[in-house]
């Protein structure tokens, strides 16, 4: 008997019914000489280390690090889990041959092989289901191309590499954090603070930016332009920093008549989108309709198990060579629907350029596109993400979009300006697309008038005065960019597909990591920003070693479980890697203690706090700091080591260099940070 291990109910149904398996057991279908089974996700995790050893239940800084020296595996407390459990392995131990049709990718294997270890069939024969797609066709071909199990035995150990260098950095910095920091105030209850490799880089990605913004000191700028025949001409040279020179150029050309000196028209062409992946898809929907990564997620994986769309947790924007003869088909399938988008395209000539197929650039699954059959009775916010995926599909066989850009100088009593226009002279792929609205300030795409060289009339000069802006705050869609690129902002497709081996964390697993942030309360969402709490401030003020807030750190762990994947590197010597770092994680912050010797710094300046008759200020409030930090608070009165560990934890890293009204900002942050100094007791008596 052959046993078919699918990831979810669902997706056995589906393979069922295309194999025209139908006898209906409880929790599995049988027919045919074969028998398909499922799992609910994961069903099998790694034991708790009070699992290992009673006495780890208890949390104690005597017992970390805590590193087993062989993992071991459990179910997971959920309902139902040990009933289908034990379906699975009474199957598998009656198999001839395991099947694994989990999700093709580095998860699914775990899932898979999880469940063989814990059944104690691993000796059994294995093979593997590969699929892109859940239409019946590709079901069928996977089927036919069915691979040998150990075939992915790198990809498994990999997976295993990740799930157990979480475990071993997570918990035992966590544990460790908490046992620490978790009882600031003193009192009793404990505060739960959760670390992890991959959630902790992100987190203070955030919590920089937010600092970036909050310490920015905005810088006044004044620009030249004047007004030629209803047209915007900027100065040249750079603007300036001082009104006094700008208002010496605008003196000058006061009254003085404006000369056209040149008129120059070039082409651009703009080549047609790439496919998406899953990360690419993600930020299109937040940007576009406001969507979380998880919410997008979740529609395109449905879209996927209604056979819709093809594969959607897939790190690459390229098709294979063998893609190329289904394309016209699912374009055909499509007309039905999309008969505008798709009556320009001559489908017997598809133009196959190398940003479409490249099989160098696929790995376990290629771009994300639709599969030509319908949703069925979508969601608002899959039919959005069905939409997405089918136009930017289409868009790519498109030709380019060719502008005319004009840029037109003139000069008046010999201070140079200049203009630029924008003229789509074919629209090509950017006709799917509703155009973007026009940004503030914004005049490259003004329209321009007939201009000829050496006409010359009245202007009207003017300065404008404005000031820097800081850096904007993360939202879903700039924040999967960053985590893609290992923490760097990068826009640009071609330097992020560079990057994407180190980046943070997988296309299917970034959502969860913004969502865990979100639940721990460490971020918050506002609109579409992304901002760090207190709590999570806190979090990344009390972590002391640089590695573990690192994103390009991370990434190169990412870049290492890759590596291990494609067989260049060892599991064991990924993993010692990660034992040592543990290790030294925990001895090096183990140096770092609440000083009783000393208040702390002043969050305005970085100078001593001293401790006045009613107050704690700053030791350099002769040179015009106002800092002071007065121990009551609401109806309390905060204790010496309250104070100590409120100063001490640097929670206003940077100095704030703020003029206006210190104490009262600066009281507003902390003020909300007693929370997490204050015992749970001392918290219910007060009223903010």
């Amino acid at each position: 008997m052959k046993v078919i291990i699918a990831e979810k109910p669902s997706v056995a149904r589906d393979i069922a019914s295309v194999l025209r398996i139908t006898n209906k057991k409880i929790g599995f279908i049988e027919g045919r000489g074969c028998a398909v089974t499922w799992a609910f996700g994961h069903l099998v995790t790694l034991l708790e280390p009070g699992e290992y050893d009673a006495n780890l239940k208890r949390w104690t800084l005597q017992s970390l690090p805590f590193i087993p020296k062989e993992f071991r595996l459990k179910l997971i407390k959920n309902r139902g889990v040990p009933e289908q459990f034990e379906v699975i392995q009474t199957l598998c131990q009656q198999a001839d041959e395991i099947i694994c049709a989990t999700d093709a990718g580095r998860e699914g294997e775990l899932i898979f092989r999880y469940i063989l270890t814990l059944s104690g069939c691993e000796a059994k024969p294995i093979r593997r289901l590969w699929l892109n797609s859940m239409t019946p066709d590709a079901v069928l071909e996977a089927f036919k191309n069915l691979k040998d199990g150990h075939e992915y035995d790198a990809l498994y150990a990999a997976a295993r590499s990740r799930s157990e260098a979480d475990w071993i950095v997570g918990l035992n910095a966590t544990r460790y954090f908490t046992v620490r920091h978790g009882r600031t105030g003193g009192g009793s209850d404990r505060v739960l603070w959760s670390v992890g490799r991959v959630q902790t880089p992100v987190l203070a990605m955030i919590v920089h930016r937010d600092d970036e913004i909050r310490n920015f000191i905005p810088q006044p700028f004044w620009e030249l332009t004047t007004l030629y025949r209803e047209v915007t001409f900027k100065y040249t040279g750079t603007r300036f920093d001082k009104p006094e020179l700008a208002q010496t150029l605008l003196e000058k050309i006061l009254g003085q008549p404006f000369e056209i000196t040149s008129i120059v028209g070039k082409e651009k062409r703009e080549q047609p989108p790439q496919l998406f992946d899953l990360t690419t898809l993600q930020r299109e929907a937040n940007k576009t309709y406001g969507l979380s990564a998880a919410d997008t997620l979740k529609s395109a994986q449905s879209l996927y198990e209604s056979k819709s769309i093809t594969y959607p947790r897939t790190d690459s924007r390229y098709l294979n060579q063998d893609m190329k003869p289904r394309i016209p088909k699912i374009m055909e399938q499509l007309r039905v629907d999309w008969a505008d988008e798709i009556a320009p395209l001559n489908l017997a000539r598809l133009p196959f350029t190398s940003r479409i197929i490249d099989d160098k650039k696929v790995t376990d699954h290629h771009a994300l596109i639709p599969t030509g059959v319908p949703p069925r009775a979508p969601s608002a916010d899959e039919l959005k993400i069905y939409r997405l995926i089918t136009t930017q599909f289409i868009a790519a066989f498109y030709p380019p979009c060719v502008k005319k850009i004009t840029t037109v100088s003139g000069v008046s009593n010999t201070v140079e300006f200049e203009a630029k226009g924008t003229q789509i002279l074919k629209p090509g792929w950017s006709a799917l697309f509703p155009k973007p609205s026009k940004k503030k300030d914004e005049d490259e795409d003004q329209l321009l008038p007939a201009f000829e060289k050496g006409e010359s009339g009245p202007h009207t000069p003017a300065l404008r005065e404005g000031k820097t802006k800081p850096p904007s705050h993360f939202t879903e869609n700039s924040l999967l960019g960053a985590m893609e690129a290992a923490g760097k902002q990068v826009d640009d497709d071609v330097l992020r597909e560079a990057l994407k081996e180190r980046g943070i964390g997988t296309p299917a697993t970034r959502a969860a990591i913004i969502e865990t942030l979100l639940q721990r309360s460490y971020i918050e969402r506002n609109k579409k920003q992304i901002l760090a709490t207190d709590m999570g401030r806190c979090l990344i003020a009390l972590l002391q070693d640089p590695l573990l807030k690192s994103p390009e750190m991370t990434g190169e762990w990412e870049e290492q479980l890759k590596k291990i994947e494609r067989n260049e590197i060892q599991a064991t010597d990924f993993m010692e890697k990660i034992a040592d770092y543990t290790r030294n994680l925990i001895s090096t912050s183990s140096a770092y203690r609440i000083d009783t010797t000393r208040w702390g710094n002043c969050p305005l300046c970085g100078r001593e706090i001293i401790k006045g008759k009613r107050a704690y200020g700053c030791s350099g409030w002769r040179k015009g700091c106002g800092f002071v930090l007065e121990p009551q608070y609401a109806e309390l009165e905060l204790t010496p080591h309250q104070i100590r560990t409120l100063l001490q934890l640097h929670i206003l890293a940077e100095p704030l260099q703020i003029k206006e009204q210190p104490r009262l900002l600066v009281l507003s942050h902390i003020g909300q940070l007693i929370d997490i100094a204050l015992p749970s007791a001392d918290r219910q008596k007060k009223s903010v």
